[in-house]
């Protein structure tokens, strides 16, 4: 495994497991239980994504040791507030079955995400959590609670592909000190992404897949990725991403892809905002 090490020493794995969009329990167990067995430990879930309990019960029946398990999980909009987020991060542990997390995302820059952020801050000292952090938050929001706060994010998760870079977001993380962690590797599979021309002709050049190249990209971006599959033959392929490298030639050819915005979601659209908040999750 490759590792960054995050602003306050913390080190997180640059490759992890995702369970977006997996809400039955019996499946998301499995592919956790899956992920770990192949050598995944970041393992990546949320209040929203209503399964929590399901990743918990994957980690007690693993036989791995809780320190060598990185584990995730973001506060929703409904619970954002110092009370709320306080409250949801203990909602959240029960689930898991665990007594620190160490990584709390604020899940959407929506709400109030700055008395969350507090709650955080003090959770964080208290031990209950290692690193804090964000997620989905665009460059003057980062900017805006980076200067208005005492703790900087130690990680800002969002969508991060090859058809959407994040070119002018990574330098200011990076000025700032927050890792970049990107959400939807794949595009969600939009835009023939698997078939496209230039990352099949990378491929094969290293006789690799599609989906290996992209996550090596990542890595090699020092973004950390967390594929989602719930088919086994898939989470093994996603991990063995470790024996090979991209060289500038492969690298060039893949920044030619972005397009600079993201064509799955749009945290400027007043629908989708109203829709985040919204959703509810207990």
């Amino acid at each position: 495994m490759e590792f960054v090490t995050l602003n306050n020493g913390v080190e997180m794995p640059k490759l992890g497991f995702g369970v977006f969009q997996v809400p039955d329990a019996a499946a998301c167990e499995r592919a956790v239980s899956k992920a770990l067995e192949v050598g995944y430990r970041l393992i990546d879930t949320a209040a929203a994504y209503m399964n929590e309990e399901a990743v918990g019960a994957a980690l007690a029946k693993s036989g791995i040791a809780r320190e060598d398990v990185f584990v995730t999980t973001k506060l929703w909009v409904q619970d954002a507030g110092y009370e709320g987020a306080k409250r949801a991060l203990q909602t959240s542990l029960d689930k898991l079955g665990l007594d620190y997390l160490d990584l709390y995302l604020i899940h959407q820059p929506f709400g109030d995400y700055y008395g969350a952020w507090r709650a955080m801050e003090e959770l964080c000292e208290e031990g209950r959590i290692r690193a804090i952090g964000v997620s989905n938050f665009e460059p003057a929001r980062l900017v805006d609670l980076v200067m208005n706060n005492k703790v900087v994010p130690a990680v800002n998760q969002v969508e991060h592909h090859p058809f959407f870079q994040q070119a002018a977001a990574k330098p200011l993380m990076a000025e700032l000190g927050v890792q970049p962690e990107g959400w939807g590797p794949f595009a969600e599979g939009s835009q023939g992404i698997f078939a496209n021309e230039t990352l099949a002709n990378v491929a094969a050049k290293h006789g690799k897949t599609v989906a290996q190249v992209i996550l090596r990209w990542h890595m090699q971006d020092d973004v950390v990725a967390i594929p989602k599959s719930v088919h086994a033959e898939r989470i093994e392929e996603n991990f063995d991403v470790f024996d090979f490298e991209l060289d500038a030639e492969d690298l060039a050819a893949i920044a030619a892809l972005d397009q600079g915005k993201s064509s799955i979601v749009d945290h400027h659209d007043p629908a989708f905002a109203k829709m985040l908040n919204e959703l509810k999750v207990h």
